[in-house]
């Protein structure tokens, strides 16, 4: 893996026409700055309608921004086109929100990793099936000749998130872009997507911007923590002191809206201490997805 870049948001703001009014916009962004370093975890909180999915697109290059900048190591995101937006996003990939939607219902779990590892890093075919399987079993689905051949249908919603991951990790990235990647498990699987993702990004030395509503998550995936309001950062810094010394009142809310925090900086019924093993199994625990079982 080549050397990591950072991601730089300088001052962006993003506006929408508002749908049915004539020259009425509304401002979705309002000069967002935020930095993420080579094989930094990153989280970007905040409720329902603070930006946080817009500056996701933004950083994705899905969209532009209307005023401000975007840098990924020298690269000014905002200009690309052709090869060097392809380029782009080889190095930088989107883990979705909902794995129910993210995968093609009538393509197998092989044809889901296949179209990325020939498409983004130009495999020929006869290596292709080798290389599914090894990003199955890294995100903890063994063995991987026992998915390879499903449907979307025939896994679990965690199985499901795991294969869209491995799809992430086909193109080998350097950036993460996570949008709310647990928040449509149940509760007992959530842990151990965070902790498949913390391991991803440490062992892969992925940089991760971790985009939540929930505090908890960004508690166990995140070392620093941007606080979005309306379109505006309102607080940032080490994960664990902004959620036990919040200085903005509507950090302050948003924790006030999760179970108490004990004093080691962790939330009631969420650890930050577990970490997934190699191969994602989850230390004290049995392997995620392990012969169609579990997550």
């Amino acid at each position: 893996m080549s050397a990591g870049r950072s991601l730089e948001v300088r001052d962006v703001a993003k506006a929408f026409r508002a749908r049915g009014s004539r020259g009425v916009s509304v401002q979705a962004l309002r000069g967002v700055s935020l930095r993420v370093e080579p094989g930094e975890a990153v989280g970007l909180v905040g409720a329902s309608g603070s930006g946080k999915t817009t500056l996701a697109l933004l950083v994705l290059a899905a969209q532009r921004p209307s005023r401000g900048s975007i840098f990924f190591g020298e690269t000014r995101v905002e200009r690309l086109r052709g090869r060097a937006l392809r380029a782009y996003r080889r190095d930088v990939q989107y883990v979705f929100q909902d794995p129910y939607a993210a995968l093609n219902p009538l393509h197998t779990v092989a044809y889901a990793l296949a179209r990325p590892l020939a498409n983004l890093r130009g495999l020929p075919d006869r290596d292709l099936p080798q290389e599914a399987a090894a990003l199955l079993e890294r995100v903890g689905l063994g063995p991987a000749e026992q998915f390879l051949p499903k449907l979307p249908h025939q896994l679990s919603g965690g199985q499901r998130q795991r294969v869209v991951i491995a799809r992430a990790l086909a193109s080998r990235p350097k950036l993460l872009v996570a949008d709310e990647p647990v928040s449509m498990l149940d509760v007992s699987l959530r842990a151990e997507i965070l902790a498949l993702l913390k391991d991803l990004q440490t062992s892969e030395g992925l940089s991760m911007l971790y985009i939540t509503h929930d505090l908890l998550s960004a508690r166990v995936a995140t070392s620093r923590l941007v606080v979005l309001e309306r379109g505006l950062v309102v607080e940032e810094g080490p994960t664990v002191h902004v959620l036990q010394h919040p200085q903005h009142p509507y950090t302050r809310r948003l924790i006030d809206a999760v179970p108490k925090l004990t004093s080691g900086g962790d939330v009631d019924g969420v650890s930050g201490g577990q970490r997934a093993a190699p191969g994602g199994r989850t230390e004290g625990g049995e392997e995620p997805g392990a012969g169609g079982a579990g997550a």
